[in-house]
């Protein structure tokens, strides 16, 4: 009988971060697969208990040294993906269809009791979009090849930690104008991230293996709403411009230029679309884990860093 160990993919980044908090403080051995040891692995180290934590470097490209890691595992959880596709660099293809495929392979063939992945929620209706066809390949590999899989299609992740609401509130803060795609009217139902680690933590502990299940906040907000919560927690007034289509895919053409593009081509397809939870699958408030956390409460809690005071303007807030 294997003990529990979790191989995990992708553990430095957000949800990776606070997973093996979860994970180690609930006595579980972690395996984190990084491809830069010397770079990820300060971050890793100090993210659980002491010996619960092992650090392997590792291409995802390299089959036998990923494959050896599978016997010594009973449970694998991908969250490896990309936002945005670099010239030279890894695919949507690579990343999202083609790297699922192999471990959800070799989780079959090391008799695996669960391989759990992240995906995305709002996929199925953005046919435009190489991301979301890409996410709708990979998950569609996995189930191929590891029926017992659980997928994972969250809606937007949120904490102090993340790449969206900290990037919003830093351009709001500079940026007198701000452009509204879309009228701002999509929808989203934005999730906290130690909502979702409660989440994949109920997957491991009941040992569920539910195919698809959208992972969504308590609380639907459409993206114009998302940007005046934010200037409301930086205390910050700003035209919000609405951007006509033509002009809005000019600017992504020339966001997408920047080496982390602000907005590419592709991301203002994936606009176009509500994320929220689409009656398709079971969600997780269906599968009796809900998300307790609200937007506003939270980003409550990190907001003060883009206030003038910064730190003491959190007397200010209260």
């Amino acid at each position: 009988m294997k003990e529990k160990n979790c191989l995990i993919f992708g553990g430095s980044g957000q949800i990776g971060r606070h997973l093996i908090r979860k994970l180690t403080k609930n006595n579980f051995r972690v395996t984190i697969v990084t491809r830069n040891i010397h770079q990820k692995s300060y971050i890793i180290k100090t993210q659980g208990n002491a010996g619960y934590i092992d650090i392997v470097e590792a291409s995802i490209y390299d089959e036998k040294k990923i494959r050896s890691l599978f016997e010594k595992t009973n449970i694998c959880i991908n969250l490896i993906g990309i936002l945005f596709e670099k010239k030279g660099g890894n695919s949507f293809k690579n990343i999202h269809s083609l790297f699922p495929a192999i471990l959800a392979k070799f989780s079959k063939e090391y008799s695996l009791e669960q391989f759990i992945h992240i995906s995305a929620l709002g996929i199925n209706d953005a046919k435009d979009s190489k991301y979301a066809l890409s996410k709708l390949e990979g998950e569609k590999n996995i189930l191929k090849n590891f029926s017992k899989a659980t997928i994972l299609r969250p809606s937007i992740v949120y904490s102090v930690d993340d790449n969206f609401t900290t990037n919003f509130m830093t351009l709001l803060s500079l940026l007198p104008i701000f452009p509204i795609y879309y009228s701002g009217k999509t929808k989203f139902m934005p999730i906290h991230c130690s909502d979702l680690v409660d989440i994949i933590y109920k997957v491991i502990s009941n040992n569920m293996n539910s195919n698809i299940i959208e992972c969504v906040g308590p609380e639907i907000i459409t993206f114009k709403e998302i940007i005046k919560k934010l200037l409301n927690h930086i205390d910050k007034k700003r035209v919000l411009l609405p951007m006509p289509l033509p002009l809005a895919i000019l600017s992504s053409k020339f966001f997408q230029l920047f080496p982390k593009p602000l907005l590419t081509e592709d991301q203002l397809k994936l606009l176009k679309y509500d994320n929220i939870s689409s009656g398709r699958y079971k969600n997780n408030f269906d599968l009796n884990i809900p998300s307790i956390k609200y937007f506003d409460d939270e980003v409550k809690k990190y907001s003060y860093m883009w206030r003038e005071g910064g730190e003491f303007s959190k007397k200010k807030l209260n």
